[in-house]
């Protein structure tokens, strides 16, 4: 006869955020949408922008022009970069900025005092859709931005609460060529960035937000018992003992 033990187990309401529900067709558009309109940024990184080799000092070519002057002035960055974000910890300490909140869900204090004077100066502009490349890399490094961004939109309007993309299939390599930079996961582009409006258009037409059931009711401040789960598990033979 089959052996049976209850096992006890206690049941949180914190469960994960899910991410929105994206159809294949609308992430393709979407992400067709969004290299477009990051190509100036990456146009203007490879032709006018030096990559990076390190902080090894070479010797000085013969010849070479030691007068700044001489050399041929970069022209501006395009405006559209002042209202893109990448990279998973400035587009999280943006999401936190939102929310008017720290980490423990208390009023946040003068930012200077936790992270500096150089980074005191927030950026007042929420993000109209923060994009993530979900594929390819572990959950570990994405799972908090479903829960961040549902509170980023708490102080927003419906009809422009921050909506949150995560592409299904692998596209890390299209982004990083469309916006000039050799790794790119997840990009955050903020409210009337220029030239994007028929991108977050569509993205607000075929996205919903985030939504965070257990968030609703922490919000009511009503008390919740604990919940305990007896759960029959089966127990396998005993085994003889050696002599």
């Amino acid at each position: 006869m089959e052996r049976k033990k209850i096992v006890h187990t206690l049941d949180t309401p914190y469960s994960a955020a899910e991410w929105p529900q994206i159809h294949q067709d609308d992430q393709d558009a979407i992400l067709e949408l969004l290299c477009q309109l990051l190509a100036p940024l990456g146009v203007h990184r490879r032709s006018f922008i030096a990559p990076s080799k390190g902080k090894r000092k070479r010797p000085k070519k013969a010849g070479s022009s030691e007068n700044p002057a001489e050399a041929t002035p970069t022209p501006p960055v395009p405006e559209l970069a002042a209202h893109v974000d990448v990279g998973l910890s400035k587009i999280s300490r943006a999401l936190q900025d939102m929310t008017g909140k720290d980490e423990l869900g208390l009023p946040s204090v003068d930012a200077s005092s936790k992270r500096g004077e150089a980074d005191s100066k927030a950026d007042p502009r929420p993000y109209a859709v923060v994009f993530v490349a979900r594929s390819g890399q572990s959950s570990a490094f994405h799972c908090h931005f479903p829960q961040m961004v549902a509170l980023a939109a708490q102080p927003q309007p419906a009809d422009k609460a921050v909506r949150l993309v995560g592409f299904s299939k692998a596209c890390e390599d299209r982004l990083s060529a469309a916006i000039g930079i050799p790794r790119v996961s997840s990009i955050g582009l903020r409210e009337d960035a220029p030239q994007a409006r028929a991108l977050v258009e569509y993205v607000r037409e075929h996205v919903a937000p985030v939504e965070v059931a257990w968030l609703r009711e922490a919000q009511s401040a009503r008390y919740l018992e604990t919940k305990i789960d007896g759960v029959p598990t089966k127990v396998g033979t005993k085994k003889p003992r050696l002599s």
